[in-house]
């Protein structure tokens, strides 16, 4: 029903903002990594939104872009994962970090985000690993490799980190600092672990 709402920040609580938008004051639940990123009230903001409709309540949910809330509406598909989970999930995790996780089976790196077991990281795993498609997985986790060699040596140095011992949320993140001269897996990877261990 609502793609987005564009309006003035009225409002900022621990899990929810309120934005104002042609007289109207919308109570839009958000995860931390939104609020995080909120300007000051009184400042203009665009948050996609989900609107999740129950029987008891019309929840509005929020989202940074439209593929964390894509990523939100593929979650909820999954049995044992509700709305709030699902935030939870986005909280914890980019959507790139997500569905790097997803295809390369890292249960831990899903596991560890509140909410989330064991099991249920799997069940999320084998329900979305069809679904999620090499541009997903590279935009973010590598998004300064711009052409199909780069992306393959960042791919494969993501792998080689996750020998190692690192998560593929943190192996992406680490990656996906690379400046555009680092373009050989060696060279990603020395550069990767610089970061990592700054970190």
């Amino acid at each position: 029903m609502y793609a987005y709402i564009r309006g003035v920040l009225a409002g900022k609580e621990p899990d929810a903002v309120v934005v104002e938008a042609a007289g109207v004051g919308y109570r839009i639940l958000a995860g931390s990594r939104m609020l995080a990123s909120l300007p000051p009230l009184g400042k203009e903001v665009k948050v996609y939104t989900y609107l999740n409709i129950r029987d008891d309540a019309h929840i509005l949910y929020g989202f940074l872009d439209s593929d964390e809330k894509e990523m939100f509406r593929r979650l909820i598909t999954i049995s044992g994962i509700g709305p709030k989970v699902a935030m939870s999930i986005l909280s914890g995790l980019t959507p790139a970090e997500l569905a790097l996780a997803v295809v390369t089976d890292d249960v831990r790196s899903i596991s560890r985000v509140n909410g989330v077991g064991k099991k249920t990281a799997e069940r999320l795993i084998l329900e979305l690993k069809g679904s999620i498609g090499n541009e997903e997985l590279i935009s973010g986790s590598a998004g300064t490799a711009q052409n199909a060699p780069q992306r393959d040596s960042a791919r494969e140095a993501i792998e080689a980190l996750m020998a190692l011992g690192y998560t593929s949320a943190e192996a992406a993140r680490a990656v996906s600092q690379m400046p555009e001269s680092v373009n050989t897996v060696e060279q990603i990877i020395v550069h990767a672990l610089r970061q990592l261990d700054r970190g």
